[in-house]
């Protein structure tokens, strides 16, 4: 089925919808309000809700756990759980991540990570248990509440976090609110909040509207403009004589363009290359790829190709200063064309509404007459090399090569803030390898939560690995979310980076102060902690040198993945891969501490 009939399908849908909103319907079959909820959710594929229990979703939490296709996971705390329906959402495109909390203190506790997925534009759904819709109308000094009345605000601090927000108040307008609630979320990548009140969880409405499918498409472009715009960017990729250069980024990934993305470069045969949010949105075994693209801290021979170009092609770009360099493209606006979700830009001239999704498949078809110009155009090897280190201590350097030999197809991949970030990016991944990383918000200690959701969705889509690549100083912060793991027969390769701190924090200000420092903890002795009274078989490693680290690597039993594992692996105090240093200064410079303590 093509985008544009795809679209049709589910504006047709869309109307059949608001038609039933319409409608006094009697005589039909009913559903409780919770249920209808739980339906759409199972609708969409998702098979996994995160969460806490609390008074005030207890009676919904019912509904989910005897749900026949919904599995309630149950989370450390709200934080985490918002973290692992983050993680959930990215593996399992075309789904929604979901968590449930209770109103004001679960709510609250789980809004961090529901700001990270706003910024990192990733759909999740938070459902929030409130008190009855008497309660909220009279406001009497309930618990969870801020002693002066003030039910309302923990969704005006919501309403600054998530794209859309509804409260649920009666049965005439709830599955209305359901629905859009859910729809806003997929087609706008971004968290939505909803309110479900303890005496309308069971209270029974229509279930007609489960009949229509929600729709998962955008709206189409405006035909006119969008060929004017088709038009133009035809004639700019001429006048360049075709050399073009193509860079994706994370809204490639986020609003589900690789297809398009995919069959342009494949039209077209341009050079492409990634930002360090947008590593693998395209296959990066794919012979026209370069590599990492990020500004003044590139590869000098990739640097030199995408700057020269006569044209750049930057779709789904994300232009915040870890994924820029600092802000340090050398691309004059005059040489860019600028793809995104909801606009267009062409030089200075922006045109909205004109989203890529749709308009990248029309565009294939004008630029194909360039595949040979575009084809000719020489693209740097971006393989795998492991340098020569004649020292036994496990460095950055060659660390993060050494691994990349370890990684297989359809591993997932999952890297935190900071070191892990930073070392990923120049190591090649294998075809259909998928990175999660959270680059724009930078949230310590959430890529372990993550996991979690990731495990779960990849399970769901047919991943057979998942590894984490954490620091000592970041797992601190969320380390009890690997006893969900464990308890629901996940079964990551956890890296624990020991580097004994904050690394990130050390070269950006205060390498020597006792702030970035952090307690040793015994870390092979923590899955026995985590584990639920011994009951899942887990295995714990330390590695000391580059020996005992290949070593392990090249063991199938380890590389099989068959229980969750955890990897303790020594590194100084002081070494970081090299990119991060880099930008770690130019951050320092920006921050401006040297001249703050000397003014």
């Amino acid at each position: 089925m093509s985008t544009d009939t795809q679209a049709l399908q589910a504006e047709v849908d869309r109307l059949r919808l608001e038609l039933k909103t319409l409608q006094v319907e009697t005589g039909v079959e009913k559903i409780s309000i919770g249920n209808y909820l739980l339906t759409r959710l199972a609708q969409l594929g998702v098979t996994s809700m995160f969460g806490l229990p609390g008074d005030f979703n207890l009676g919904f939490l019912d509904l989910v756990e005897d749900h026949p296709q919904i599995d309630w996971v149950g989370n450390c705390n709200e934080l985490n759980a918002a973290y692992a329906a983050d993680g959930y959402a990215r593996i399992k495109e075309g789904s929604i991540g979901v968590l449930t909390t209770t109103f004001g203190v679960g709510e609250l506790s789980a809004m961090n990570g529901i700001a990270g997925a706003f910024s990192e534009m990733v759909p999740v759904l938070h459902v929030v248990g409130v008190p009855n819709t008497v309660q909220q109308k009279t406001r009497p000094l309930l618990h969870h509440t801020l002693g002066d009345g003030r039910y309302d605000a923990y969704g005006k601090a919501a309403s600054q976090f998530t794209i859309c927000q509804q409260y649920l108040m009666d049965t005439h307008t709830a599955a209305e609110k359901i629905d859009h609630a859910i729809t806003e979320c997929i087609t706008k990548a971004r968290p939505v909040y909803l309110t479900l009140p303890t005496n309308l969880v069971y209270r029974e409405i229509s279930s007609e509207r489960l009949k229509i499918p929600l729709s998962h498409d955008i709206p189409f472009n405006q035909p006119e403009m969008e060929q004017a715009v088709v038009d133009l960017i035809y004639d700019r990729v001429q006048a360049a004589d075709g050399d073009v250069v193509v860079i994706v980024d994370a809204c490639v990934i986020r609003h589900n363009a690789r297809k398009e993305v995919d069959e342009l470069l494949k039209a077209t045969g341009f050079p492409v290359y990634a930002t360090p949010m947008g590593k693998t949105a395209v296959d990066e075994s794919y012979f026209r790829y370069g590599g990492i693209y990020v500004g003044s801290l590139t590869h000098p021979d990739i640097k030199e190709k995408v700057e020269s170009a006569k044209l750049i092609l930057s779709i789904g770009s994300l232009g915040s200063d870890f994924n820029t360099g600092n802000f340090s493209y050398n691309i004059p606006k005059t040489r860019q064309i600028e793809f995104h979700s909801t606009y267009t830009e062409v030089n200075f001239a922006r045109f909205d509404n004109i989203g890529m999704k749709h308009m990248l498949p029309k565009l294939t078809e004008r630029l194909r007459d360039f595949y040979h110009p575009g084809h000719k155009l020489s693209v740097p090897a971006f393989i795998k090399q492991l340098p020569e280190e004649n020292t036994p201590v496990i460095s950055h350097l060659w660390f993060w090569p050494r691994v990349g030999f370890f990684f297989k197809p359809k591993d997932v991949i999952v890297t935190e803030t900071g070191t892990a970030n930073f070392g990923i990016l120049d190591v090649p991944l294998p075809s259909g390898a998928v990175l999660v990383n959270q680059i724009l918000w930078g949230s310590i200690g959430w890529s372990v939560g993550s996991t979690l959701g990731a495990a779960l969705a990849a399970k769901d889509v047919g991943m057979e690995r998942v590894i984490l690549f954490v620091g000592d100083g970041s797992l601190q912060l969320t380390v009890q979310e690997i006893s969900p793991m464990i308890r629901k027969g996940l079964k990551p390769i956890i890296f624990v980076l020991n580097n004994k701190g904050y690394s990130i924090e050390r070269y950006i200000h205060g390498k020597d102060r006792r702030y970035n420092d952090i307690a040793d903890w015994k870390w092979s002795s923590l899955l026995d902690t985590l584990n639920d009274g011994g009951k899942y078989p887990t295995a714990s490693y330390t590695v000391n040198n580059k020996e005992e680290l290949n070593k392990l690597l090249d063991n199938e039993a380890f590389a099989a993945a068959d229980k969750l594992q955890l990897v303790e692996v020594m590194m100084e105090a002081l070494d970081a891969p090299q990119a991060l240093e880099r930008q770690a200064e130019l951050t320092g410079k920006g921050n401006a501490y040297a001249a703050a303590a000397t003014a």
